[in-house]
């Protein structure tokens, strides 16, 4: 499975996410055009560039705020502690001191931009996960019911771009696995509207508990919650990178402040395998006596049982009898019910067990892609970091083109000419 691990030796927070997947490959017009679906054209927009950190290449982000909704200025409103927004460089690592004109947004607010929203459903899921999440936190400590929780800096345009940013980022990548490392939260004391607070700030702790944290270097906020929230909603801790972890690219996105150590984020993407590689058998039988019809219920009870595939070859046994090769790979572990299907519903009297020596898979991974006829599950497979196939799900296809009266071919080429834009092909 595709997965990340988050070195977070100088902290996280979302525009050091977002950077560290653009410097990965995440195509710009691609994370603009979906930031869209959610945020008005003219609300924002992203600046992106290259950056330099004690000799480290990263990418920074930084969104641009062209406006606010008339519905949501607040000339006097005061500020709930959260990822700080300074007046000209928004949703970067610290807190400052309150400026009036923010976005104001309740949960249920960004709750209904996001269900509302074109986005697709893993994007949907994914954001209000982390934003549950954070406002679960900000209402324990100021001691509201998570609906009431008014996001100031939080919920800004930047810092909503910053997470539905990284749940597209998930969702372009495949991304099924996030590993994190111990985080450095940084130290000393920052000041927002509810007067100085400790680093890590009160929501930043609680989103931190149950993961090893730690003070180093400079005194700033070098964690903020949005990156915590991402932490708690997503993450595994892991000392140092899982055995089982093969990485293909080591990525880096930018933080803003200049420290005495490399102020970025390190993120590790590759291919994740989950437990010790299986011992893979091949179960065969030759059958020249059994009803046609009966293969296809064979078929379903050995891949219930667990079996990886299962094939037929034609072939000519003794007295040139016509005759089908029943072939079966399967695990260690499914070998003996899958031996029990095929004694109790072949006529076989005999099985060959044959070792398979080393079984190489090109990473696989699946995404939904809207088209002008309904949405098509598309699988893309890649091996040592390159794509090398891209599929549309047929029965996907088929029931569109039934049910659009458009021929089969049409619905496929949609789906593929989507997936290829979405991958900035």
């Amino acid at each position: 499975m595709k997965a990340i691990y988050l070195d977070c030796f100088a902290g996280i927070s979302g525009n050091m996410l977002l950077g560290a997947f653009l410097q990965a490959g995440l195509p710009e017009k691609y994370l603009t055009e979906e930031l869209r679906k959610v945020l008005p054209k003219d609300e924002f927009s992203l600046e992106i560039s290259d950056a330099t950190k004690n000799g480290i290449r990263a990418k920074y982000v930084k969104v641009l705020v062209h406006g606010e909704p008339a519905e949501f200025r607040a000339s006097d409103s005061k500020h709930n502690e959260g990822e700080h927004t300074h007046e000209h460089d928004e949703h970067e690592q610290g807190h400052c001191p309150h400026h009036e004109g923010h976005v104001h947004r309740t949960m249920a607010i960004i709750r209904d931009m996001i269900e509302n929203s074109a986005l697709g459903d893993g994007v949907k899921k994914t954001s209000l996960a982390i934003f549950e999440q954070l406002a679960k936190a900000e209402g324990k400590v100021h001691g509201l019911p998570t609906d009431e929780v008014h996001f100031h800096e939080v919920g800004a345009t930047d810092s909503i771009a910053d997470i539905v940013g990284t749940a597209i980022a998930l969702d372009h990548f495949g991304v099924e696995k996030v590993f994190v490392s111990r985080v450095n939260t940084g130290s000393g004391f920052v000041e927002c509207a509810h007067g100085t607070m400790p680093v890590p700030a009160p929501a930043t702790a609680e989103l931190l508990a149950g993961f090893p944290f730690y003070h180093a270097a400079d005194d700033k906020e070098m964690t903020t919650p949005t990156g915590a929230a991402v932490i708690r909603t997503l993450a595994e801790f892991a000392e140092n990178l899982p055995g089982d972890f093969q990485p293909d690219q080591i990525v880096y996105g930018a933080g803003t402040w200049d420290l005495s150590i490399p102020n970025v984020l390190r993120m590790y993407i590759g291919d994740y395998q989950g437990r010790e590689k299986q011992r893979l058998l091949i179960l065969e039988t030759n059958i020249d006596d059994m009803n046609p019809q009966d293969y296809g219920y064979v078929y379903e009870r050995l891949l219930e049982a667990g079996a990886l595939d299962v094939w037929t070859t034609p072939i000519f046994m003794k007295k040139n009898r016509p005759a089908a090769a029943l072939s079966v790979l399967v695990g260690e572990e499914e070998k003996e019910a899958c031996v029990d299907i095929l004694f109790r519903e072949t006529t076989s009297i005999g099985l060959r067990v044959v070792p398979v020596g080393e079984r190489l898979e090109a990473a696989r991974r699946t995404a939904l892609v809207e088209t002008p006829y309904g949405e098509v599950s598309c699988k893309i497979s890649a091996y040592k970091g390159h794509i090398v196939s891209l599929s549309a799900e047929y029965e996907d296809c088929r029931r569109l083109a039934a049910e659009k009266d458009v021929p089969l071919k049409k619905v496929r080429a949609a789906a593929i000419a989507e997936l290829r834009r979405r991958l900035g092909e």
